[in-house]
């Protein structure tokens, strides 16, 4: 029982504050624009691709009609247009301006109008919640993907006794090629599993980040810590099963830049950070060159083939000989690969299927935007990844007071940057749909507001969605 001093002079003690419904509904809309993003695939696996275009549209428009009248009404706190991710606002005009000497303009259209919602909505996110709501919201929608997925494998598993196919589609009599599965039902039997995405590769990186959320907010210190221990632990059961070698780089990747960006936090005078950085880039040098020249034994370990499962013959080489076409302003944008356009099916197949995108985001980018293309998206990462990095490893500081303490936020958005770059390198999803939601929110986002918690904007967004408390 609460016990509290009768003084006179005391307050008596007041309940804490709680968030407005209208603030509350906003977080749960935001989750589901995440949620729908990041698990797109599984939409488009469940409804369709013509569905799934049109839940994006929905979720545009329902952003739109949201976020305008909010920027409207905060005339005090107008939308922050000088601090835009300039890099990846002109890549998003150079892919709309495209569409003007476009090889495949239908495609161009089409894959645009998902550029331009997924740039929406990450703006909008940006807009109105602060560094630890975005963070819970990521959370959120990891939580209902593994959920959803633990629920369909075990279902397929359990009780289909057999791989099931999109949109539930009864499996043709006769020999059918296993890359054609939504899910297989290898949770029981062993094999790789896809979850409700339906590709082992995504759901692998899928769950990296999940572990990446939830440990920062288990360093937090967030209430429920128990649960977001046991939600990571799924979360790395099926990033094993999934039996990704690209998620595998990634995960190393992140622990190295996590271990260097705690060493930085704790190293007492510039040049303690500069011996380091001296040992650290010389180490990654030494590293990767060792890894080049022992490619072939190393893959092999892992179960791939030094050209990277077929990358480097069947896709790789195809996709420069078109970009070569048109060097310097590319092919016309398209990402992901239409495939039912003439230009792209067929065009480039695996195991029967049109391949939807290059597996490399830089050669992606080069045949569809050419040289231009390639600069602007060189120039996004490059400035996130350089904000991102001194937003982890410098100390909170906005006057003469320099010895407060590190958020475990900061850690998120270069761990989850490095993670968008070493995927890069064999698969292009850094550059379309979460990949590319990301990329902006985050780069919008640290601009906007470079320390966590503090700033006119965190203000702001606190002043205006929680003025209505609930009674």
């Amino acid at each position: 029982m609460a016990q509290y001093t009768k003084h006179p002079v005391a307050a008596p003690p007041a309940a804490p504050e709680r968030e407005s419904t209208g603030h509350l509904l906003l977080r749960g809309y935001i989750g589901l624009v995440l949620f729908a993003t990041f698990a797109h695939s599984a939409v488009y696996n469940l409804v369709g691709e013509i569905g799934a275009f049109i839940t994006l549209l929905v979720f545009l428009i329902a952003t739109l009609s949201i976020g305008v009248p909010m920027i409207a009404r905060r005339r005090p706190a107008a939308f922050a247009w000088r601090r835009l991710p300039w890099a990846a606002v002109a890549y998003t005009a150079l892919a709309l301006l495209s569409i003007a000497w476009s090889q495949w303009r239908g495609a161009t259209v089409i894959t645009w109008v998902l550029l331009a919602t997924v740039t929406v909505n990450a703006l909008f996110i940006v807009h109105v919640l602060t560094w630890h709501e975005i963070v819970r919201a990521l959370a959120s929608a990891f939580k209902w993907i593994l959920g959803l997925s633990l629920a369909l494998e075990l279902w397929v598993a359990l009780v289909v006794h057999a791989p099931i196919l999109p949109n539930f589609f009864v499996r043709p009599d006769g020999e059918t090629n296993a890359h054609w599965y939504w899910v297989r039902g290898n949770l029981v039997d062993g094999g790789r599993i896809q979850g409700i995405v339906g590709n082992s590769n995504v759901l692998a990186i899928i769950c990296l980040f999940a572990i990446l959320t939830f440990g920062v907010l288990f360093a937090a210190r967030t209430r429920w810590r128990t649960t977001l221990a046991l939600w990571a632990l799924l979360a790395g059961y099926f990033l094993v099963r999934a039996g990704s070698a690209t998620a595998y780089v990634c995960a190393a990747a992140a622990a190295a830049v996590l271990v260097v960006a705690l060493l930085m936090r704790r190293a007492k005078s510039p040049g303690a950070r500069t011996r380091l950085y001296v040992l650290f880039i010389g180490g990654a040098v030494v590293i990767g060159s060792a890894v080049w020249l022992l490619r072939e034994p190393l893959f092999a370990l892992i179960g791939r083939s030094a050209d990277l499962t077929g990358r480097s013959d069947k896709i790789w080489d195809k996709v420069l000989a078109r970009a070569a076409e048109h060097p310097i302003f590319g092919n016309g944008f398209s990402s992901p690969w239409v495939p039912f356009d003439p230009a792209f099916a067929g065009w480039i197949e695996d195991h029967g299927i049109t391949v939807f995108h290059a597996h490399n985001m830089w050669l992606d980018v080069l045949m569809q935007l050419g040289v231009v293309g390639v600069v602007l998206m060189a120039l996004a990462y490059l400035s996130l990844l350089w904000r991102s990095w001194f937003f982890a490893i410098d100390r909170p500081r906005w006057d003469l007071r320099s010895d407060r303490e590190y958020s475990a936020i900061t850690l998120l958005p270069s761990l989850f940057t490095v993670v968008l770059l070493v995927q890069g390198l064999t698969e292009s999803t850094p550059i379309m749909l979460w990949g590319w939601m990301l990329l902006v929110l985050l780069s919008f986002k640290i601009k906007v507001v470079p320390l966590v918690g503090v700033g006119e904007r965190e203000r702001v967004i606190e002043r205006g969605e929680r003025s209505r408390r609930v009674p």
